[in-house]
């Protein structure tokens, strides 16, 4: 077991739970397996990799590809540790589906899809819907940390503004489509659609993912996940979860990089 419950409520359409990371080899493996594959985009990496070596290059061209292969580390965008980790346990805990790797598009820090961290789909039986969210990642001893609750870039504030501007909304939907449009996800994303515009703009899920290496407290999402409850409505469904690390949030890179953590 890699992550142990140990707080959950539910208010209306909202619910809120912490997960503690257990200190094992297991979450190791997590963390450098999808968690590690997402950040480092190794699906994306291997298939440039694969198109380069097909080029007809002179031999100097193919020994200069070589080192440039072999010499290209791992970037390691703390900005970006948090929203991997948390796609990763949506992946293998909430049914959640990226049909694309998102630091493809942030490979600079100042540049990031307008409106949400998390885009994708969340599978119900044979059926999909929309699902949006926000990570935010917090060292702060404060309960709950301010990231959860500032007026212009706290959680809250971004997850209300996706159901109250359905233009953003809209901008991701195209952002989407121009991603699945012909491959195995245009099905989802069909099923996500008519759902969400015959629901009336209201059937999808949204995620709020905190990242944490405090103490769980349920304090850290109860305000927030209350605020929530009282402006959504079925069927419109928000999870709010934390995660908890066993050490400090600046080793997770270490951590990823298989190095140990100490």
């Amino acid at each position: 077991m890699i992550w142990e419950k140990v707080f959950y409520s539910k208010e209306g359409s909202v619910s809120w739970e912490g997960k503690r990371a257990l200190d094992s080899e297991e979450l190791i493996e997590f963390l450098q397996g999808p968690v590690a594959s997402r950040l480092n985009d190794e699906e994306g990496e291997q298939a440039f990799t694969e198109h380069l070596y097909s080029l007809s290059l002179t031999g100097m061209g193919q020994k200069t590809l070589e080192e440039i292969l072999e010499t290209k580390g791992s970037e390691m965008r703390n900005w970006a540790v948090g929203e991997a980790l948390a796609e990763a346990v949506l992946e293998r805990d909430y049914n959640v589906i990226f049909p694309w790797n998102m630091v493809r598009d942030k490979r600079n820090p100042n540049a990031s899809l307008p409106g949400a961290d998390i885009v994708g789909f969340q599978k119900q039986g044979n059926s999909f819907r929309l699902a949006l969210g926000e990570v935010k990642s917090s060292s702060e001893s404060k309960s709950p940390p301010q990231v959860m609750y500032n007026s212009k870039s706290g959680m809250v504030h971004q997850l209300e503004k996706l159901t109250e501007h359905n233009e953003i909304i809209d901008q991701l939907m195209k952002w989407l489509l121009h991603r699945v449009k012909k491959t195995e996800y245009e099905l989802a994303f069909n099923i996500a659609c008519v759902r969400y515009f015959d629901s009336g703009l209201r059937d999808l899920v949204l995620f709020g993912v905190l990242v944490r290496d405090q103490k769980p407290r349920e304090s850290d999402l109860k305000i927030q996940g209350s605020q929530l409850a009282s402006s959504l409505e079925e069927p419109t469904h928000c999870h709010l979860i934390a995660l908890y690390l066993p050490w400090t949030i600046d080793k997770l890179p270490q951590a990823i990089e298989q190095e140990g953590v100490g």
